[in-house]
């Protein structure tokens, strides 16, 4: 069937691809685990506008957010949300956590000091 099969290209190529250092991923330190991973700002802004509307931006509220891809077989069992995770050292909770394709995407916002 042509579907599992794409599906398993689609696995194999997160790994040799999507998250190789040396074609888009970089090195982080996720939850004190050096991780290949992908951050991605252009889609948790769009994800906050859809959210939220433009008003809240126009008036300057903005609470540190970020939202970043990782390889499900590299990271582990999908994070609940809630959950605290540190990000280079820096400390967050997870505000939403999908997995799609052996893909995770792991949004996350700064936690108040």
């Amino acid at each position: 069937k042509m579907g599992n099969a794409f599906k398993d290209i689609i696995r194999n190529d997160n790994v040799s691809v999507f998250l190789n250092p040396d074609e888009f991923g970089e090195i982080h330190l996720v939850g004190g685990r050096r991780m290949n991973v992908i951050v991605d700002d252009n889609e948790m802004i769009e994800r906050e506008k859809r959210q939220s509307g433009m008003k809240d931006y126009r008036q300057g509220v903005y609470k540190r957010q970020m939202l970043f891809y990782a390889c499900a077989t590299s990271f582990g069992p999908l994070p609940p949300v809630g959950r605290s995770l540190s990000f280079d050292n820096q400390p967050y909770v997870i505000t939403d956590a999908v997995e799609e394709d052996g893909i995770y995407s792991i949004s996350l916002e700064a936690m108040r000091s």
